[in-house]
């Protein structure tokens, strides 16, 4: 192996006409046995940090990370399903604040987050302070909320497939 190293160190002082050796400016007597002494240093390390590599994969193929897409789960933040969850939720909410107004505009925003977010059930929710509605009262709000809300859904959802050409693209609106 020492044998072959300093052949190849030869080979690369000698190649492309000794360019090396012909571009090297001596400052120093001693200067050119520390240049050759620094190129064998680099082919040496070069050398061995090869053969290392080889244990890890080389001489296979490259692969390209671009068709790697590392999927998120559902349930994680940034997931495709979390995204969708989160869209979902915000159209929820201003079709509540559409569908709610008056003065029981954020009891009933309270009332129907309570429930469908948090859990609550319509007796739990009944014996809040703030509510002031009997559990069958409760129930009735978040029955008139969530029929409202899905009739507006389905609504925009209609209005939105109509509005569309044979491509699927939206239709140039007038204004």
């Amino acid at each position: 192996m020492v044998d072959d190293l300093v052949q190849e160190t030869y080979v690369k002082l000698c190649s492309d006409n000794c360019r090396l050796l012909l571009a090297f400016a001596t400052q120093h007597s001693d200067a050119i046995s520390g240049y050759i002494k620094t190129i064998a240093a680099n082919l040496v390390h070069d050398y061995f940090k090869s053969r290392y590599s080889q244990k890890r994969g080389a001489g296979r193929p490259q692969e390209s990370l671009e068709h790697i897409d590392p999927v998120a789960g559902v349930e994680i933040l940034g997931g495709p399903g979390a995204i969708e969850r989160q869209i979902l939720l915000k159209e929820i909410d201003q079709y509540l604040d559409e569908c709610s107004v008056g003065p029981e505009q954020e009891r009933d925003r309270l009332i129907f987050w309570l429930y469908y977010q948090q859990g609550f059930s319509a007796k739990a929710i009944s014996a809040l302070p703030t509510v002031g509605l009997t559990a069958k009262g409760v129930e009735s709000a978040i029955l008139r909320l969530t029929r409202l809300i899905r009739e507006r859904i389905v609504n925009v959802r209609v209005n939105d497939d109509t509005n569309r050409d044979q491509k699927g693209f939206r239709a140039a609106e007038s204004y």
